[in-house]
């Protein structure tokens, strides 16, 4: 009996990686595509960004928001975004006792954290260039590290808060959710840093590694998890 349990569960995991592991692939191929029509300078979407960049910084000008988007980026630096999410974890293995999805929030942010920064490295492109620059980034511009991080830590707080949230909890923490991660990826596009497809590539990107992270180790029946969403909402 104990060997046929342990089987059951050996193959529960192997499906659940399994899984993962085929939502990380389907996420991936666009974003490798768009990677790749980058460094090839596909025509048509390098003139698409260069046009869509030149416009919204004039709005930006036009409209006196440097200053808005200047401080929304200095607040939604990665840094403190998972400052802010780790303490959550924190509390959610503390208070509510979810330790299995306390770590799962972790390590999954952790992991997306670095696969951005070698995702830039492996493209190499450069910023937009732009007349009279509102702002200035340091680094490589595909993906759009703000946005990446954003749409990372935006989809795995509501996977973490699911449990202790009642139903009009979870149609908030969506929204919001949506919201935050929408604003921070309109900031970098209006302040001239990033290229409309680095900040689509981010977002790609990152909700992707955190619902195939959530299909491959936490799946719709785990023990360590309690009860949430086996997708994302």
């Amino acid at each position: 009996m104990a060997t046929d349990t342990t089987k059951a569960v050996a193959k529960s995991h192997s499906a659940r990686l399994v899984r993962g592991a085929v939502a990380m692939v389907l996420f991936a191929v666009p974003v490798l595509l768009l990677g790749y029509a980058v460094r090839q300078k596909f025509d048509p979407l390098i003139r698409l960004d260069n046009d869509l960049i030149r416009e919204s910084t004039d709005f930006t000008r036009s409209h006196g928001l440097a200053d808005t988007l200047i401080a929304l980026q200095g607040i939604s630096q990665p840094f403190l975004l998972y400052i802010l999410a780790t303490g959550l974890c924190i509390w959610v293995w503390a208070a509510r006792k979810l330790r299995g999805r306390a770590l799962w929030a972790f390590f999954t942010m952790m992991l997306a954290w670095n696969v951005g920064l070698l995702a830039k490295l492996l493209v190499g492109r450069a910023r937009p260039i732009v007349q009279d620059p509102i702002s200035h980034s340091p680094g490589f511009s595909f993906p759009s590290g703000h946005a990446f991080n954003a749409a990372v830590v935006a989809t795995v707080v509501v996977f973490l808060l699911w449990p202790v949230l009642g139903r009009v909890g979870h149609r908030v923490s969506i929204v919001l959710a949506v919201v935050f991660a929408l604003v921070v990826g309109l900031d970098r596009i209006f302040l001239g840093v990033h290229f409309p497809s680095d900040v689509l590539a981010g977002y790609v990107l990152g909700v992707g590694i955190t619902f195939s992270s959530w299909l491959g180790f936490i799946g719709k029946t785990s023990p360590t998890s309690s009860s949430g969403p086996s997708h994302p909402a």
